[in-house]
């Protein structure tokens, strides 16, 4: 595992929009990742997480 992977993981634990605009830019994960974010915040760091790991 490489370290902009490890940086990602922490991201996406602690700001997940941000991993997501990083991994993907603004493209619909984003957007989609933004709107889970102002609902609740846990299904959003499971969505980034998810968005960082999947390659």
């Amino acid at each position: 595992m490489d370290s902009e992977k490890i940086v990602a993981i922490i991201l996406a634990l602690l700001l997940p929009p941000l991993a997501v605009f990083m991994r993907e830019g603004a493209t619909t994960p984003l957007w989609i990742n933004i709107v889970l974010c102002i609902f609740i915040w846990f299904p959003a760091i499971l969505h980034a997480l998810y968005v960082v790991l999947k390659s």
